[in-house]
């Protein structure tokens, strides 16, 4: 890849946004593996810590219009698409501000105003919605793109078969991007498939297939832009198998001890964060003094939205039927 020719194309201003998401992706899932482990914050966790550059490097290549569906490991996408942490925190902690007024917690995050439907913890089950939600916009001739995130672990569902084939059948504006970790809960992807890449099984349906490295947030950028670019004129559905790899278990119950010492190095070797700076110094956009800068303001932005998100109030019984239904016309 011409990192020269990438940089330039994307620009100081917009690298360093993508930049600063990934390091508050990673600050924001650190902070709230300590809040869950004193205590502090309900329910549960499945966190994206080492998969920033997929979430992010997608959701640069996209427009504001365009949508995204996520699974229960939703923050990354949720910030890479512009949700605010104070309603990503309020979420969390089930409280009214939250983006999902405390009705769908940590594994449901969303904005649709954002261009995120709310995350879906069924392993799979958003790919057929994203396929739905694509349709809708060919046959309403909109030149928007819808992208599924899932996992590895998701590519043996049923729902992932039915949802490429339906796709590629209809030519609808879809990317799906399998964010390849290498493990669907605690099992290994060598253990669940025959092949040695998911991205293979596009041919099944007559579909684009492209595989990027999800340690590297300009080759994540580069590969998705092209897809969408296809997609938006037309030119049908890719899979975009990433590969990728998260530091951290499963859920926060999960101790992690099936992954060897040797896979965790080899994998925090190539840091999508510590890479995309080693990049951004060398061609003069970031300094030791910026990236300080950064890391400060987004340490001082979580725990404002942490403080925001333990102080908002808390959704009254009643509402809880608000927001079952939905009145709209159908056309005739």
């Amino acid at each position: 890849m011409n990192y020269n020719k990438v940089i330039e194309e994307l620009g100081r201003e917009k690298l360093i946004t993508m930049y600063r998401q990934m390091v508050t992706i990673r600050q924001l899932e650190e902070s709230i593996k300590y809040l869950f482990l004193e205590g502090k914050m309900p329910g549960t966790i499945h966190q994206y810590t080492g998969m920033e550059a997929c979430a992010v490097g997608v959701c640069a290549a996209l427009f504001k219009e365009d949508i995204i569906a996520s699974t229960h490991r939703p923050n990354g996408h949720a910030i890479a698409k512009g949700l605010s942490l104070k309603s990503i925190l309020a979420e969390l902690y089930g409280k009214k501000t939250g983006c999902s007024k405390g009705k769908g917690g940590a594994m449901h995050i969303g904005n649709i105003d954002k261009g995120m439907i709310n995350g879906n913890a069924v392993v799979g089950a958003n790919i057929p919605i994203t396929v739905g939600i694509a349709l809708a916009f060919k046959l309403k001739k909109e030149k928007r793109v819808a992208v599924s995130f899932f996992g590895d672990g998701a590519t043996n569902e049923g729902a992932f078969h039915e949802g490429l084939n339906m796709a590629a059948v209809n030519n609808v504006p879809v990317i799906f991007v399998c964010e390849n970790n290498q493990y669907g809960a605690s099992t290994s992807i060598k253990k669940v498939i025959k092949i040695e890449n998911i991205v293979e099984r596009s041919k099944a349906y007559g579909m684009r297939g492209d595989t990027g490295d999800g340690m590297d947030v300009l080759d994540v950028y580069c590969k998705t832009k092209e897809a969408v670019e296809l997609a938006r004129s037309g030119q049908g559905p890719t899979l975009l198998e990433l590969k990728t790899f998260r530091y951290c278990g499963h859920s926060r119950k999960d101790p992690n001890n099936y992954m060897s010492n040797e896979e965790k190095e080899y994998w925090k070797k190539k840091d999508s964060i510590i890479f995309f700076e080693k990049i951004l110094k060398k061609k003069k956009v970031l300094n030791k003094e910026k990236i300080n800068q950064i890391e400060k303001m987004v340490e001082e932005e979580i725990a404002e939205a942490i403080k925001y998100g333990q102080e908002a109030p808390e959704p009254k019984p009643e509402e809880t039927y608000e927001d079952v239904y939905i009145n709209m016309e159908v056309p005739k």
